[in-house]
């Protein structure tokens, strides 16, 4: 039975990731296809589906820090999306039905965007540490938090005496730095990242809190260590296989009918209105619109949280069983539009770009293009390590150079440090044509995607830029291909650091044949 659920699963995930859609639709697909084939759940996938959301919300509270969420975009674009949404929600659902205690909770739910789509097509764009990056994370963040509260306000649970006693689990925050320092292997910290989670879990459970909040304030425990992006990293994939075994169970549960795919359709069709209701809010922040709207199209998704909360509204007896499976169904294929449609958003905005910068507010934001370089000469685009080492060597040689990068908390530390940079996204037309360029001699280009670096050739040779342009590479095609659109020179990082190293070793070897031995040393070769 094992090996059916995981080869189903594995061949609906290839084929519809092969169709550019996020595997998780072929998961959901593949539970339709296994219940209509007469397979039913058993109590070891309920349980394997239970381990996955406490590793998902312990992964959610590794994350969570309250300097990104108390930003203005985030509590304003967040917050008011949350109330409006859950409004219209309420008041449909009153007028369908009069389930007002299922409906705010479903309603709410309904506002949440799919976590795993977003940072999925975020980090594969190369746009999770921009700015609008960082906001659509946080703001995923805060929606998580209040689906926490909901799954607390629907288990049904009456919590103890003891159930405060979770809010010191911070406290543990000592002996867990601890215990992830000691932990050297990879295994040993996705043991420990696992053990934590289930931990948190187990204790409020006894306690008679939903496991599901216990996970995410053990997370909560570990938020702010050095290691903390490599714990996630470790367990992202482990987290991912055991959340197949929850949408496997979705499908599993029951067949839509006819009525709930019209209803499953209509949830469809008003979610371009929450796409536009983002769009707007962040306008009305002061983002400009290209950011805006590539922000609001990943947000644009149903989320795998309305599955989570929509069985436990269930459960509750809150609302028919039979929107389990509507609310499956619009996941999924909310999940399916969506996918293609982030993939393009660049070249999507490109087309409807006249239209729609005409809504953006002319007002100060830290991700307005800036508008002069100063007497900046050459100009570094990406201060990553690259970029650092590139922005260093021309002031060493006393060269007026400034750096640009689209990262908030790289341009903050190296404000601090007294360098000179300013916000820019070079995946933004807009920074190219508005660019001044007239005096800049060199521009070097040290973003890590290719797809990037060679967009930014191509903009510069449209502007018919009189300078040079340096660049890295990191595999042997890309070399001629960067030449091919007019780069001045090509490094590749390390085949430099090959050959500088070979270089040194001789120079080094040079010399000490130079030095004349000591005096005893020499008598006693003789």
């Amino acid at each position: 039975m094992e090996l059916v659920l995981v080869g189903t699963a594995y061949m609906a995930g290839l084929i519809t990731s092969s169709l550019y859609f996020p595997p998780l639709v072929g998961y959901l697909i593949a539970g339709y296809i296994l219940h209509a084939l007469g397979v039913h759940p058993d109590n070891t996938l309920a349980h394997l589906a239970d381990i996955g959301i406490q590793l998902l919300l312990f992964t959610v509270g590794l994350k969570l820090k309250l300097r990104s969420l108390l930003r203005r975009e985030v509590l304003s674009v967040g917050g008011m999306h949350l109330l409006i949404v859950t409004g219209i929600s309420v008041a449909i659902f009153f007028a369908l039905g009069g389930y007002i205690s299922g409906g705010l909770v479903l309603g709410i739910s309904l506002a949440f965007s799919s976590t795993v789509l977003a940072i999925k097509v975020l980090e594969d764009n190369g746009e999770l540490s921009t700015m609008h990056g960082r906001d659509v994370l946080s703001i995923l963040i805060l929606q998580d938090i209040v689906a926490i509260g909901l799954l607390a306000f629907t288990s049904g649970k009456q919590p103890t005496l003891w159930a405060l006693g979770l809010l010191l689990l911070p406290l543990l925050r000592p002996l867990a730095y601890r215990l992830l320092n000691a932990s050297h292997a990879d295994e040993l910290k996705l043991l420990l990242g696992v053990s934590l989670a289930l931990a948190g879990g187990m204790l409020a459970e006894e306690v008679g809190i939903s496991n599901e909040i216990g996970a995410l304030l053990m997370g909560v425990t570990l938020a702010g260590h050095a290691k903390i992006d490599e714990l996630a990293d470790k367990l992202w994939g482990l987290k991912e296989t055991f959340l197949v075994a929850f949408f496997l169970q979705i499908g599993l549960t029951d067949l839509p009918g006819y009525d709930e795919l019209l209803q499953a359709l209509l949830l469809l069709a008003i979610l371009p209105l929450q796409g536009w209701l983002f769009f707007s809010l962040f306008l009305v922040v002061g983002l400009r619109a290209r950011n805006a709207f590539i922000s609001s199209l990943a947000l644009m998704t149903y989320s795998e949280f309305a599955l989570i909360t929509s069985n436990a509204v269930i459960d509750a007896h809150l609302l028919p069983p039979v929107w389990e499976a509507i609310i499956g169904l619009a996941v999924a294929m909310s999940l399916a539009v969506a996918a293609p449609l982030n993939r393009f958003s660049h070249r999507l905005f490109s087309l409807l770009e006249p239209f729609l910068i005409r809504f953006e507010r002319q007002v100060n934001h830290p991700d307005r293009l800036p508008n002069s370089i100063g007497i900046a000469e050459w100009l570094v685009i990406g201060m990553g390590r690259t970029g650092m080492s590139a922005y260093q060597a021309f002031c060493e040689q006393d060269k007026r150079v400034l750096g640009l990068d689209a990262d908030p908390t790289v341009l903050e530390a190296l404000l601090a440090d007294g360098r000179r940079v300013v916000y820019g996204d070079a995946e933004d037309k807009a920074l190219w044509e508005k660019l001044p360029l007239a005096k800049i001699k060199g521009i070097v280009l040290a973003m890590p995607e290719f797809e990037v670096r060679a967009s930014s050739i191509m903009q510069l040779k449209t502007r018919q830029f009189q300078g040079h342009v340096g660049t890295v590479c990191f595999h042997d095609d890309e070399e001629p291909k960067l030449y091919g659109l007019g780069a001045s020179f090509v490094i590749h990082p390390l085949t430099e650091a090959g050959r500088q190293l070979a270089e040194q070793m001789l120079n080094f070897n040079q010399q000490s044949n130079l030095v004349p031995l000591p005096e005893q040393d020499v008598g006693a070769i003789n």
